[in-house]
This record gives structure tokens, sequence and C-alpha cells, in this order.
């Protein structure tokens, strides 16, 4: 069961259960199945039509960003990471040579993970919205950039052929998206049959709508002041973020529920770490963010081949 809250939508709390959701809203209680939740989803999400806002607001922090890589790239977060994603792409494709695989960020940002991919031999495409950050993003990667195909393409329409590429992966992203499901959708079309899809996210901004989050998240301020390090939370335009983050879907509803739900729609297996935060941070970013988690999400497209064997209830 996964306990979610979307008061943005007029809905209190939903449990997610193993076939079913139970929503609790202003008028009363209802369950539906989950299929029909992510369809009800999708025509809440439809509505928002604040890409250029999105797009506005990471142009004018693609310095500042890009720094923050540059920091990971320079510290022990460099190895983590890298250690972290080939761990779990050469367990799903055991025996294959990274050279042998496509890959594809979304949202690559200042570069971060297509830089270190291509550092461990995959064959990668790295894109993003803002034209700004891919110029970031080719300057962090150095000697690497003509390795890495950087294209400017929007993660809810991908302008490649199905099944294009063996794993898709996404860092702090899904939260962003306006349509998230159509993001979701794509991903799982341009993903080769039995390919890996790897999502890290957090529930990013939740303190809007929520009471207990907004008391954790001011706990962390405190922290943070506290042990002396850099409030990353603090800085230029967080209000225009926090503005977005209103009316952006995903910052009301809890996660990794809503993902599992939405992927295991679309056909894919999906399962959440919500402990790869412990494996991946920082110690100051587990004092900065410790009220938001990071998880993982990872999810393979059912191979046609195999999927007779598998249940119902886990690739639908």
């Amino acid at each position: 069961m996964y306990p979610i809250s979307f008061s943005s939508f007029g809905v209190r709390h939903c449990d997610i259960f193993e076939s079913i959701i139970k929503i609790t809203g202003n008028t009363g209680e209802e369950t539906i199945s989950r299929s029909n939740f992510v369809q009800i989803m999708f025509k809440k999400s439809s509505r928002y039509t604040v890409p250029q806002e999105i797009r506005a607001y990471w142009t004018g922090r693609a310095s500042g960003y890009s720094e923050v890589n540059q920091t990971e790239l320079a510290s022990d977060q460099r190895q983590k990471w890298s250690s972290c994603l080939f761990e779990e792409i050469s367990r799903h494709f055991s025996g294959i040579a990274p050279e042998s695989l496509q890959i594809l960020e979304v949202g690559t940002g200042p570069g971060f993970f297509a830089i270190l991919l291509c550092e461990l031999g995959y064959q990668v495409t790295a894109i993003d919205l803002t034209p700004a950050m891919l110029e970031e993003a080719k300057k962090n990667a150095g000697g690497l950039a003509g390795r890495i195909r950087f294209m400017e393409m929007n993660a809810e329409a991908l302008d490649f052929a199905d099944a294009s590429f063996d794993v898709v992966v996404s860092r702090n992203l899904t939260w962003n998206l306006p349509h998230p499901q159509n993001a979701q959708a794509e991903w799982a079309r341009v993903l080769k049959p039995g390919g890996l899809l790897l999502n890290f996210d957090a529930n990013w901004y939740s303190y809007l709508f929520d009471e207990e989050a907004l008391a954790a998240y001011e706990l962390d301020r405190l922290h943070t002041a506290q042990k002396g390090i850099k409030d990353e939370n603090i800085g230029e335009n967080f209000d225009v973020m926090e503005d977005i983050a209103r009316r952006i879907p995903l910052s009301g509803i809890r996660r990794p529920g809503w993902d599992l739900a939405a992927l295991r729609h679309l056909g894919l297996r999906a399962e959440a770490d919500e402990q790869i935060w412990q494996k991946v941070w920082s110690e100051e970013e587990k004092i900065n963010f410790s009220s938001t988690p990071m998880f993982m999400i990872r999810a393979d497209k059912c191979n046609p081949a195999v999927s007779v064997q598998i249940s119902r209830s886990t690739c639908f």
C-alpha cells in the first residue's frame, strides 16, 4: 500500500493497494481500479500549460545548477553515482558489453549522468528542453562531449522511433513536468522490449501541499543552519519555482506510488527502491533534504517472448 496526498485536485488522501485505489476526497470516499486512477490523473494534469515558464526558470538556473554538477564530478559523488548506474544496468543486461547498449538520458541538465555513462563506455544520447543547460553539459563533458549526442528535446514528446534505446535514465525531472504521464508513455515507447528504465526522483515541493511535510521541511532548514552547511533550498528565484510547483500535478502527490501505478498501466514491471538516497547522496544532501529522500524507480519493458510467464499483477 502506498499513501498518497494530492489536495490540489480536491482529494485529501489516496491509498494504492495491489489492484484497487481508495480515494478520500472532500465529498467522501471512492474505490476505483488502478487503470481508472491513472486515466483520471491523465485528465487532471492535461489542463496545465507551464512548459515555457519551466524552460525560462531552468535557463536562469543553468549556470548555478552546473556548479552543483561540477561539485559532484569533483567529489566522491562521481564514484557513488557511477557505481550505482553501472550496477543497475549490468545486473539487468548481464554479460552484455556497455558499448553495445544505447542509453537515453532524459533531462540531462548540465550533463552529470551523461558524463558518467559515457565514461562507463555506453552509447549515450542526452536530451534537455533548455539550450542553456545543454551548453553547460557540453562544457562539463570536456573531451567526452564529442562522444555524447546532446539534443534539445521535450521529455514529453520524444523525436525517436519506437524501441530505440536499451535504457532510459532520468534524475530529478519527473516532478517538474506539466504532463508526467505523457513523459512516462514516451519513455516506455522508445524502450526496446526487455529494456530498462531508471528514474531517480523525490517528493520535491510536497511541503506546499502538506502540513506535515512543511514541518519536516522547516526542520531541515534548521538542521542545515545548525550544521553550518549551505542551504540548497535558499537562493535566487526559488519563489518562482514554488509558484510553478503549485501548478504542476506531481508536487501534491505522494510518490513513488503514482509512478508505479502509471508505469504498470503502460505494461512495464516496476518497483521502487526508497532507500537509494542512503547510497548515493552526500552527507550534506542528507541534511538538506532529509524530509524528501530520493527514491529510484526501476522498471523493465516486458519482452513479448517471455511476458506470458509474468503474472498480470506485475505486468499489465
